[in-house]
C-alpha cells in the first residue's frame, strides 16, 4: 500500500508537470510543524508505576503537502498528502537514516461545478456542527446547490466503513456504516448565518460509533437508526460576536455484546437520547479580546447505565473532533486524554471557558485561559468533578511565516480525574510547536 502511496504521488506530479501550461493551473501549498513537548501526570495517582502510565515526554513532526489541478473555472482535481514522524521512531521516517516510507493520502477528489450545482467527489474534510459531530478526513461526496447568494443546499453522503473489509459473502453489505447529511446555509446578512442540520446514520454493525463511553463499556450497539437534528447560529454584532450550537440524538440500536447492566442482554432495542448544546462569543477591543465558551453533552450514570433502554450519553463517531481545553480537551498537543475526560470527543460533560486574548506587538500574541470542567453523570467511582485548568499560549512570528508556540498549562484536578476516584496528582503539560504554511 505505502508503494502504491508513492506510485500515486509520482504518477500526479509526472502529469502536473508534463502537461501544457495552458492546459491547466498548478497550484501547490502545504503546511508543517514540530512540536517539542512534556505531559505528566495524566492518571492522576501518586503510585509510581501509575504515576508514568501516561507520561509522555516526545518531539513530532507533521507535514502536509497540497497539490491542486485547476484544469478550468468548473473543475479542480484536489489532492493533500501527509507525512508523521515521532523523532527517534523506528516506525517512522523518525529512525536513524530517515527513508521509512510513510506518505499517506488525506485528501484527493474531484470538485466541479453543473450549472448552479458545485460537487466533491472523493476523499475530502467533512465538518459538522464544529467538529461536534464530524471534523475529520472521509470519503464521500457532497453536492451544494447554490439557490442565490446566501442560500446553499447541500446534500452529503460520507461512507464512513464498508463490510467489503470484513470479507466475502452477506457481510459485504451488512456491515456498512453511512452518514447522509442534509445541512442548509442560510445568511441573513453578511454578518448573520444559520446553519440548520439533519443527519441519517445508519449501520448493521454499529462501527464507527464511539462505544468507549465508560458507562457502555460493555455493551456496543448494532441495527442502528440515528436521526440527528441540529442548528448552528453564528453572528457578528459590532465587536461582539456570539456562536451557538444546539444537537439531538433520536432513533434506535440494537445492544450487543456483554450486558453493562441488570436488565439489559444482546438483542433488547435501545432507544437514542442523547443531546449536546453549546454556546460561545468574543468581545474584540483592537490590541486584546475577551472570550469564553459553554457546552453540555449528556451521559449516562455509570451506576445504571441502559436501565431504562435508553442510551442517553452523546453519542459520538469516529469523524467527532472537537478540540477544547489544551489537557481536558486534546489542545495543541493532542497525543492523549487525561484520564476520566471524553477529551475531543465530548460526552457526559459540562464545560465552562473565560479567557483574553492580547496582542502587545504585531508578531506576539498571548491567549490566557480558565477551564471548568466536570462530568454530567458520575462515574464508576461516583464522582464528577474534571477540575479547573489554566492554560497559556504564547504566539510569536520568529520571521514572516514561520510562528513559535510555547504552551504551559495545569489542571487542579478533582476526583474524577484518577484510575480509582482519589485523584493524587494534578496533570501538567508545556512545549513548543514551530509551525509555518504557505
Amino acid at each position: 500500500m505505502k508503494k502504491f502511496t508513492v506510485l500515486v504521488l509520482a504518477a500526479l506530479l509526472v502529469v502536473a508537470f508534463a502537461m501544457p501550461a495552458s492546459a491547466l493551473e498548478n497550484i501547490f501549498g502545504g503546511y508543517w510543524r514540530t512540536r517539542f513537548f512534556q505531559q505528566r501526570n495524566f492518571t492522576g495517582d501518586d503510585t509510581q508505576a501509575l504515576e508514568e502510565a501516561r507520561d509522555n515526554v516526545m518531539v513530532d513532526t507533521r507535514t502536509r503537502l497540497y497539490y491542486t489541478a485547476k484544469i478550468n473555472d468548473n473543475l479542480k482535481f484536489v489532492n493533500k498528502f501527509e507525512m508523521d514522524s515521532s523523532w527517534g521512531s523506528v516506525a517512522s521516517y523518525g529512525r536513524v537514516g530517515t527513508d521509512a516510507v510513510v506518505i499517506e493520502v488525506k485528501n484527493t477528489y474531484a470538485d466541479f461545478n453543473v450549472g448552479p450545482v458545485n460537487v466533491l467527489v472523493g476523499a475530502q474534510p467533512f465538518t459538522l456542527a464544529r467538529g461536534f459531530i464530524s471534523d475529520e478526513d472521509g470519503v464521500g461526496m457532497k453536492v451544494i446547490w447554490k439557490v442565490k447568494e446566501g442560500l446553499y443546499l447541500p446534500f452529503i453522503w460520507q461512507k464512513m466503513f464498508d463490510g467489503n473489509d470484513l470479507g466475502v459473502g452477506e457481510d459485504r453489505t451488512r456491515m456498512d456504516i453511512d452518514m447522509y447529511i442534509f445541512t442548509p446555509v442560510v445568511y441573513l446578512s453578511k454578518d448573520i448565518k444559520i446553519n440548520p442540520y439533519y443527519v441519517f446514520v445508519h449501520s448493521q454493525d454499529g462501527f464507527g460509533f464511539s462505544t468507549a463511553i465508560p458507562a457502555y463499556a460493555a455493551t456496543s450497539f448494532d441495527n442502528i437508526n440515528g436521526h440527528i437534528f441540529g442548528f448552528d447560529f453564528d453572528g457578528k454584532f459590532g465587536a461582539a460576536s456570539l456562536w451557538f450550537t444546539g444537537i439531538l440524538q433520536r432513533g434506535n440500536a440494537t445492544a450487543t455484546g456483554a450486558a453493562s447492566t441488570a436488565g439489559i442482554t444482546a438483542g433488547d432495542e435501545i432507544k437514542l437520547r442523547g443531546y449536546l448544546a453549546a454556546v460561545g462569543g468574543k468581545f474584540d477591543l483592537g490590541k486584546a479580546d475577551i472570550h469564553g465558551q459553554a457546552f453540555v453533552a449528556s451521559g449516562d450514570s455509570a451506576a445504571n447505565p441502559l436501565l431504562d433502554r435508553k442510551a442517553e450519553a452523546y453519542l459520538t463517531t469516529l469523524s467527532t473532533y472537537y478540540y477544547w481545553a489544551e489537557i481536558l480537551g486534546r489542545g495543541i498537543f493532542d497525543q492523549q486524554d487525561v484520564v476520566g475526560s471524553p477529551g475531543f470527543r465530548p460526552t457526559n460533560i459540562i464545560a465552562a471557558n473565560l479567557g483574553a486574548t492580547f496582542k502587545p506587538m504585531d508578531k506576539l500574541k498571548i491567549a490566557a485561559d480558565v477551564w471548568w470542567a466536570r462530568l454530567k453523570e458520575c462515574n464508576a467511582f461516583n464522582e464528577k468533578k474534571l477540575g479547573i485548568e489554566t492554560d497559556l499560549v504564547v504566539t510569536y512570528q520568529l520571521v514572516e511565516g514561520l510562528s513559535l508556540d510555547i504552551v504551559g498549562a495545569y489542571l487542579f484536578a478533582g476526583d474524577a480525574v484518577s484510575v480509582d476516584g482519589k485523584n493524587e496528582n494534578n496533570p501538567y503539560e508545556f512545549g513548543t510547536r514551530l509551525s509555518l504554511s504557505f
